[in-house]
């Protein structure tokens, strides 16, 4: 019995004897093992930002086995197995969420103890002063440098919520928020534990050092149905209603549903019950409301191969047929411009004054390589910004029609992810599927600080944030919010 054991294990170990890569990998296995460890490999700056597809096989000399994982700490391979009934402890996936965990707890406890941070060589508020006495930066510069300065600076603080309801604050995670355009206020979409979703509105107003309170608003209005876009909407006066994109379920149609704010809170003086509607649209991936004169009153949904533009007023509609699902909407506000972000890469601008769909209505095209998420048009509306479903963020010449500037380090593969742009701050603010926070310079594209989430990463707790030079209205202190499971935090300026 013995001896047949012995002559069936004689076959492996003469091929593992036989085989040269065995014997030459075999041998320099530990020096291998102390080059990935060497010093300049264990440093890391701020700007660097962890990936999902980063691993620490990938990124070191020690070779990559298929079906095999090399672990750093035990300088040894470990066999991959192909986890049958879901029983397999080591699998990529969470190799590659222990490493991200790592780093990300990693990350925290840096941002703990360095109180200030440098985000370009020799960049500090003395020499920023001193280049701008001595005539080397003009005020637009000067503003500009400051702004990043101070957001490499913020430190995070947790909000204190306030309720009618403390119960439901503990239980239901944050899905969305959105600032309305003074800031003072953020409309909140909160996933409920026992199924759907619920809204409220959150002031803004008691947002301030040192105790960071605010109060939510919550109403009785309550869906069943996935939130797929949201945006204020000024009807009665600025940012006096939310407009939703309700995906359909059963026999429920998909519908635009177009809420008061004053259902939340009273917060404009003698405001009454606004326009409560609902206009039944199938399927709206994204929606986007008008402040354009020549477009008064009208809100347009991004549908799959459609574009439909609705007057609220009069209930008459534009439909403009397209190729692909449009993903993302914004207007012009001085031309009466549409523009869209496809599924498909295209990104294409509607001439509203086209009032049919004949060869003139598409005013501008450009592409992407994959789904566009988000379309941003600059102040001077010269500039569009694009992100995509391959974590690409490019910055177009609506003029020349070409990319001017592209944004590294965003991480996506397959999420609607929204992008941020702040003009007046000049930065850039995009969250990666990989739940970190990444802000650049709009001017040069670089990046100024990456911020991990308070909380363990899951491709289902991506933080929604919401960055103002005002928080909390015209005298409110610059920062960002960040919201995250029934957590909110505000990166103030310091």
């Amino acid at each position: 019995m013995h001896k047949t054991n012995w002559k069936s294990r004689r076959p492996g170990r003469r091929s593992q004897r036989q085989n040269p890569w065995f014997r030459q990998h075999g041998s320099n296995e530990r020096c291998d093992t102390e080059a990935q460890q060497s010093p300049q490999d264990s440093s890391h700056s701020d700007e660097e930002a962890p990936s999902t597809s980063s691993s620490t096989t990938g990124s070191s000399s020690v070779p990559d086995l298929p079906g095999y994982y090399f672990d750093p700490e035990k300088n040894r391979y470990f066999r991959l197995l192909p986890g049958h009934n879901n029983c397999n402890p080591l699998t990529k996936e969470s190799i590659q969420q222990k490493e991200m965990e790592h780093k990300r707890l990693q990350l925290l406890e840096e941002e703990d103890k360095q109180k200030k941070k440098i985000t370009r060589m020799g960049f500090n508020a003395s020499s920023l002063i001193q280049k701008s006495k001595l005539g080397f930066l003009n005020v637009t510069s000067y503003c500009r440098l400051a702004h990043e300065l101070r957001v490499s600076c913020m430190q995070r603080k947790k909000v204190q919520i306030h309720s009618s309801d403390p119960s439901a604050l503990a239980n239901d995670r944050f899905n969305l928020i959105l600032a309305d355009t003074n800031s003072d206020r953020l409309f909140t979409v909160n996933d409920v534990r026992v199924g759907g979703s619920k809204y409220g509105i959150i002031s803004l107003r008691g947002l301030k050092p040192p105790t960071f309170r605010v109060h939510m608003h919550e109403n009785l209005y309550f869906t069943n149905r996935k939130v797929n876009s949201v945006c204020w909407a000024s009807l009665n006066h600025l940012d006096s209603h939310i407009l939703l994109c309700l995906m359909g379920i059963a026999e429920t149609p998909g519908c635009a549903t177009l809420l008061p704010a004053s259902l939340f809170v009273n917060s404009h003086p003698g405001d009454r019950p606004g326009m409560l509607c609902s206009f039944r649209i199938p399927g709206a991936w994204s929606c986007a409301w008008s402040l354009n004169i020549q477009a008064n009153n009208c809100f347009s949904t991004g549908l799959s191969r459609w574009v439909l533009v609705t007057n609220v007023v009069t209930g008459h509609r534009l439909s403009f047929g397209t190729s692909s699902d449009v993903l993302a909407q914004q207007f012009a506000l001085m031309a009466p411009l549409l523009f869209n972000g496809c599924r498909s890469g295209e990104i294409f601008a509607i001439d509203l004054r086209c009032r049919n769909q004949g060869k003139g209505w598409k005013a501008t095209r450009l592409f992407h390589d994959s789904a566009v998420t988000s379309v941003q048009i600059l102040q001077e509306e010269q500039c569009l910004m694009a992100s995509d479903m391959a974590g690409t963020i490019k910055l177009w010449d609506l003029r020349t029609t070409k990319c001017i500037r592209q944004y590294e380090g965003h991480v996506n593969e397959y999420a609607h992810l929204p992008l941020h742009v702040h003009e007046e701050e000049g930065i850039v603010v995009a969250v990666g599927q990989d739940c970190y926070t990444r802000i650049w310079s709009l001017h040069d594209a670089h990046l100024l600080r990456t911020i991990p989430s308070p909380h363990p990463t899951s491709r289902t707790n991506v933080p929604s944030v919401a960055f103002s030079s005002r928080l909390g209205g015209f005298r409110g202190a610059p920062g960002l919010l960040m919201a995250v499971q029934q957590d909110l935090y505000c990166f103030s300026y310091s």
